[in-house]
Order: C-alpha cells, then structure tokens, then sequence
C-alpha cells in the first residue's frame, strides 16, 4: 500500500484535490474529519479542550464551538500550539488506526499541518497544494464567509509554505481551472504509482 500526504494551507484547494484523488481511485482519510470526531461531547480530546479553554468555548448543546476556539487560537500562537498538543497526538493515532482498515492500493492522508506535525516522514509521497494568496483570500471569503480582514488574519496565522515545499515531492498549483489542476494530480499519481512498482 502506498500512504501519500497531502497539505496545503488553508483555501488552497486540498480538498478539491483529494477528491480528484478519490475519483482516480485513491481512498482518502481527512485528518480534520478525524480531530471532529474525537471532539465530540464527552471524548477524551473533546474533555481536554474544554479543560484547557473553559466551557465558555461551547455551543448549548455541548457541542465546541469551533469558531469561538478559530477566534481564540488563531489570534495568539501560544494558545495554538496548546490547541495542536492536544489534538495532534490525537488525530495521529485515529489516523493510524484508518489506515490499518484501507483496503486499496493508495491511501491518502489529508492534514493541514502534515509537516507541522512530523507525520509526513512516516509517507511515501507528500504531496503540497499551492495557490496565490489572492485566490486564497477569495475562496475564503466566499467559500467560508469571511470577511477580507478575517480572511488576511486566517492567512497570516498559517505556517510558511517553503518547509512543506522542501520536503514534497509532488507541488499541484491549485491558482488555474480544475481542468489543469486535475491534469496534474493525474500526471502526480501516475509518476507515484510508477515508483512504487519499479
């Protein structure tokens, strides 16, 4: 089985290309699907959080407020780095255990903070979606509903794209129409599975 990494910062387009992936046969763990599920009410990630942050971060029904705990973590980096000690570890581990039930030949791991996180080193292919900040400011705004300013915040709350960019061997430039991103994605896979099998 081939595992792929596959980041990108936020709106450039990783789960466009994960789908793309999807539809070329690849089966696709999205690692933040994975952080959702273990921050539901009473799991241990989810106690964590709470314990950490104050109940102040949830919703009436129990539920974390994830806007509230974005406005929090993502205007103060210590806060973020304890958000990502207790969901990092976390997250691993449940991805892992996806991994184990694929049954397919290419498993794709979708994680913002891939590289951030060490997990890339664990892969056969790390893959990293790029795209203009422009696009980016656009796709959140419109996708997200965001503001311009929010939108600049979120951006400039993200790591630098040049550790990611040193250690992909797959660079997909999401900025152009799917037709031309889909061609790359194709063209990537192809020279992955072409690798593996010599």
């Amino acid at each position: 089985m081939i595992v792929m990494g596959l980041t990108g910062n936020i709106a450039s387009g990783k789960s466009t290309v994960a789908k793309m992936l999807e539809q070329l046969g690849a089966k696709v763990i999205d690692a933040d699907r994975v952080v959702h599920e273990q921050m539901a009410p009473g799991e241990p990630v989810w106690r964590a959080v709470v314990a950490e942050f104050g109940t102040d971060i949830l919703n009436p029904d129990q539920t974390i407020n994830r806007a509230k705990l974005g406005g929090i973590v993502f205007n103060d980096p210590a806060a973020l780095k304890r958000l990502e000690a207790i969901t990092h570890p976390a997250a691993l581990q449940g991805v892992k255990e996806r991994i184990a039930l694929v049954d397919g030949e290419v498993v794709v791991v979708e994680a913002v903070k891939l590289v951030e996180a060490g997990w890339h080193v664990a892969r056969d292919s790390l893959w990293v979606v790029t795209c203009s900040p422009e696009v980016q400011v656009e796709r959140m705004m419109h996708d997200r509903g965001m503001s311009e300013e929010e939108a600049q915040v979120r951006l400039g709350a993200q790591p630098s794209l040049e550790p990611k960019l040193r250690v992909a061997d797959v660079v997909i430039d999401n900025s152009g129409t799917r037709e031309e991103t889909f061609a790359q994605v194709k063209r990537g896979l192809e020279q992955v599975l072409a690798r593996k099998r010599n």
